[in-house]
């Protein structure tokens, strides 16, 4: 195990900058997710930290030891690909076991390796199979095999689900984490895909443009965000964002928008108190919109809306409603199954004021941070 920390880190392709100026520490047998969409970097990086791209400037270190200078193939790292990269014409035996005879093991120490392995991730009885001859969920675990038997201390992974359909892709990330439980192995894992990360990682680092957005835990990613960015990307279905103004109205600060004048909490009001006129840009989670029939008891803080509802999609356990206020503001918020709402229904929603957040449109950021 180790950690991993990464200093000022530059890399650039031509003049276009891939990753620019990024500081990221990882701490001993935490499993990190390098989160964002295509394009913004993280698997550069992630390909960096292997050794397979050259730093260009910048620092990184693994347990203390400076490894910019290090060839793949002595540093302690393990790679798994999305593409899985197993020999077609190998068994998964073979497969498994082609790293550690680079490594010259022997042969009880390699099938020791080997009978542990299998058994971790359940493989026994495809020993003698060729890739061809296993699912694509399986792949993915021979892959990880083949990986784990060379004892790493960083185990990279770059979208190893993504060639999976829904239901192996929800099984696969419970074996990950099971995995990392039983082995405490440093993890750094690449992905787009928002509900991986937040269900798998003990930490995020959201990427964009070559930078970190932001690094906390899942849950602060999506109770605090830090920037509008961090609110548009964490989160399903999507944040509503409406321009605003602050506004004081009996001696309470609130913010007036198209869509209501929203009430927020004693400590988030007390904040913008001080802030009459500024402009800026409130995000509203339509988890956090409540119809009439959700709670029985009203917070003084919350906001009352009359909407005619528009649309209604089932999403399966819950159904996310479209509606539209007398003035024309469209709001996306969450239904459970239990309830029925028909479309073209004249309706009350509340907003809970201690869910609000409010970001400077300029700088993006949320001022409550």
């Amino acid at each position: 195990m180790a950690d991993v920390v990464i200093r000022s880190l530059f890399k650039k392709y031509g003049n276009h900058r891939v990753i620019e100026n990024l500081n990221l520490e990882i701490h001993d047998g935490e499993f990190v997710t390098l989160l964002g969409p295509s394009g913004c970097g993280k698997t550069t990086l992630l390909r960096m930290i292997a050794g397979l791209e050259p730093i260009d400037n910048g620092e990184l270190f693994i347990n203390g030891k400076l490894y910019n200078h290090i060839p793949p193939q002595k540093r302690s790292l393990a790679m798994v690909f999305q593409s899985y990269a197993l020999f077609p014409h190998m068994t998964v035996r073979k497969n498994i076991c082609f790293g550690m005879k680079i490594k010259k093991l022997s042969k009880s120490e390699m099938d020791r390796k080997f009978e542990w392995v299998i058994n971790l991730l359940r493989l026994k009885e495809l020993e003698n199979r060729l890739p061809r001859e296993i699912s694509g969920g399986q792949r993915q675990r021979v892959a990880l095999a083949r990986s784990l038997v060379l004892d790493p201390e960083v185990l990279l992974l770059d979208e190893p689900l993504s060639n999976l359909d829904a239901a192996l892709r929800e099984t696969a990330s419970e074996e990950l984490k099971r995995i990392h439980r039983q082995l405490g192995k440093t993890i750094i894992y690449v992905t787009h895909n928002q509900v991986e990360a937040m269900t798998m990682s003990e930490r995020i680092a959201l990427f964009r443009f070559g930078r970190i957005e932001q690094y906390d835990k899942p849950r602060v990613l999506y109770d605090s965000p830090a920037t509008v960015f961090s609110a548009e990307f964490i989160g399903s279905p999507k944040m509503n964002f409406y321009e605003g103004e602050i506004e004081i109205r009996n001696n309470v600060a609130g913010i007036k928008t198209d869509l209501a004048f929203l009430k927020l909490d004693k400590e988030r009001e007390k904040t913008i108190f001080s802030m009459p006129g500024r402009k800026i840009l409130a995000g509203i989670r339509p988890q956090t919109v409540y119809y009439t029939g959700h709670l029985l008891r009203r917070r003084y803080t919350d906001t009352e809306v009359e909407i005619l509802a528009e649309l209604v999609e089932n999403m399966g356990d819950r159904s996310l409603v479209v509606g539209r206020t007398e003035a024309g503001t469209l709001i996306r918020f969450i239904i459970t199954r239990e309830e029925k709402i028909d479309q073209d229904k004249r309706m009350k929603i509340f907003i809970d004021g201690r869910r609000i957040h409010v970001f400077d449109p300029i700088t993006q950021l949320n001022i409550f941070r």
